[in-house]
């Protein structure tokens, strides 16, 4: 079966360590993997890009079809993606903007590959814009499984950073109907949907398998695993309640609203502390990957 187009771009772009030929030649490329909204598989797409504003920026164009692309709506449901940006591959958050800043963006893009302002031209839709955001420390060799738990948890709690300075904006932006910007709605979300993900697929895979493992080769842990393992589903509770309070945020009563996000930011933060407590001593002795 012959390849299709753009996996014959992917695959020369990764052979090549980035460099591309044909009509790509010389022109800012990168890879964009994202997980289906329905199928919950890898789906990897190669995109052109734009750096302003410091930010890596791609343009959800499809040329200027009249409906967004595969991979837009992917990230809107899986904010957590993957970027391969020459040799450098990293996840990332994707973060559509909004309102003023989408335009200003937009203006800043059109600059630097005027291609797209054509395309805009040519669809009633408005073209996203989509800000590729590495989170947490900048990357570092993990060698054991304490350096990868501190990974995991300096993730997380730049996402609730995120989460905190955006609801915190949405309210110094004013009363609703008052001039407020709808360009924080989507960043909001975002990074609470990255967080939420990020929980889960972290707990899951302590009780799944960390754990357990922990538990067999340390019986003095095992008290402490059970314990953090209820944790676990406190942390579980707590990470639904946000998510709903989140979602009232455009009617919600600001003083009440930072109170109780501060009151669930402290008790998943108290969590992360107090695993890194119990667990680091011990971890900083198995390495990572496994089998190293």
């Amino acid at each position: 079966m012959p390849m299709s187009f753009n996996q014959a771009i992917i695959e020369e772009f990764r052979t090549n360590g980035g460099e591309v030929g044909g009509p790509f030649e010389g022109g800012d490329l990168l890879l964009l993997t994202t997980t289906g909204a329905r199928t919950g598989q890898d789906h990897t797409v190669p995109l052109g890009y734009v750096r302003a504003d410091g930010q890596l920026l791609v343009v959800a164009s499809a040329a200027g079809a009249p409906d967004h692309p595969q991979w837009y709506r992917n990230l809107l449901a899986h904010p957590v993606v993957r970027v391969e940006l020459g040799t450098e591959v990293f996840e990332a958050v994707a973060v559509p903007a909004e309102g003023a800043r989408r335009d200003r963006l937009f203006e800043a893009v059109v600059r630097a590959a005027p291609g797209y302002g054509d395309y805009q031209a040519h669809t009633a839709r408005v073209l996203p814009v989509v800000a590729l955001e590495r989170s947490g420390a900048e990357p570092r060799e993990v060698a054991d499984l304490a350096g990868k738990l501190l990974e995991v948890h300096t993730w997380l709690r730049a996402q609730l950073r995120h989460v905190r300075a955006e609801t915190e904006a949405h309210f110094a932006a004013g009363p609703a109907g008052d001039g407020r910007p709808p360009g924080l709605g989507l960043q909001i979300r975002q990074h609470c949907l990255a967080l939420c993900a990020g929980l889960t697929h972290h707990h899951t895979g302590e009780n799944a398998a960390i754990f357990p493992a922990l538990a067999r080769s340390h019986p003095h842990l095992r008290e402490t695993l059970a314990r953090l393992g209820d944790e676990h589903r406190s942390v579980g509770r707590i990470k639904d309640g946000l998510v709903k309070l989140l979602a009232g945020i455009g009617v919600a009563e600001p003083e009440r609203f930072r109170a109780e996000l501060a009151r669930m930011s402290a008790e998943l933060e108290a969590h992360l502390d107090h695993e890194e407590r119990e667990l680091l001593p011990v971890l900083a002795g198995i390495p990572f990957p496994p089998g190293r």
